[in-house]
């Protein structure tokens, strides 16, 4: 019996000595840094990389929105970037006449300070000023989406990277100042390459009833006028002296924004 003694206890050592490497080995896996992924757990922060969303960035230089239309007026918004990020905003339309020029006065001023310092069209409506906020918010993020494409504002004069162009000079887009007639507004965008207008647009013009007539075949033969001479420099159309005059009003603004 005493012989076979210390064997019993080195079996029961041997025996003890697998159980607590076992244990030993069931207990890693829940160390293993990786172990809580594959669980399901929580994955590095790697989507914290894109900011906003992923929203593509906006390059310099100046872009206006669509006009908007609202229950009083059209309301459209001019924005100004610099190093890719809004540092003025502006209302070039807002509604006016009457009651609305108290509104608009009032909170034109605050839409503009909410865009840049929101730096989005994500902004607060303005107390009383229901309509020219919707509008503002409207035209604003047109302004945005076309800043956004190709990668920055079209309108950036001397950036080098304007929106559709040839060669080495990239054409670029620049849009007038809304000119005041008697019949409505005119306001002209035209698409300067190579030191030339290459398109000439009315993006606004007098509407309703004989304007509409009018407006369609005057603005055609504006647009092209403005091409063939590179200028502001064009005839009037016959039957349409107040669109005219405040085509080349525009027309002319646009010019001088573009440098030319």
């Amino acid at each position: 019996m005493r012989k076979s003694h210390p064997v019993r206890r080195a079996v029961l050592a041997t025996a003890a000595t697998v159980s607590g490497i076992v244990l030993l080995l069931s207990l890693k896996p829940a160390s293993d840094p990786g172990s809580a992924a594959a669980a399901g757990g929580a994955a590095p922060p790697a989507a914290a990389q894109s900011p906003q969303g992923g929203a593509q960035a906006i390059g310099d230089g100046t872009v206006t929105g669509n006009a908007a239309r609202t229950q009083y007026g059209a309301v459209q918004v001019r924005l100004t970037v610099d190093d890719g990020r809004i540092t003025r905003a502006e209302a070039v339309q807002a509604p006016e006449g009457g009651q609305s020029d108290r509104i608009t006065s009032s909170a034109v001023p605050r839409l503009n300070q909410a865009a840049v310092t929101a730096q989005s069209a994500e902004i607060d409506a303005v107390s009383g000023a229901t309509y020219t906020s919707a509008g503002y918010k409207q035209s604003l993020q047109s302004a945005l989406d076309k800043a956004r494409t190709a990668g920055g504002p079209s309108e950036s004069a001397g950036s080098g990277q304007g929106s559709a162009g040839g060669g080495d000079t990239a054409a670029r887009t620049v849009t007038g100042d809304v000119a005041r007639t008697q019949y409505g507004p005119v306001q002209v965008r035209i698409t300067v390459g190579g030191g030339r207008i290459t398109r000439a647009e009315a993006v606004q013009a007098p509407k309703g009833g004989q304007s509409d007539r009018i407006t369609s075949s005057a603005v055609p033969k504006l647009n092209q006028a403005a091409v063939a001479a590179g200028g502001a420099e064009i005839d009037a159309v016959s039957g349409a002296t107040y669109t005219s005059a405040g085509y080349k009003q525009s027309l002319q603004s646009a010019l001088d924004r573009a440098g030319g």
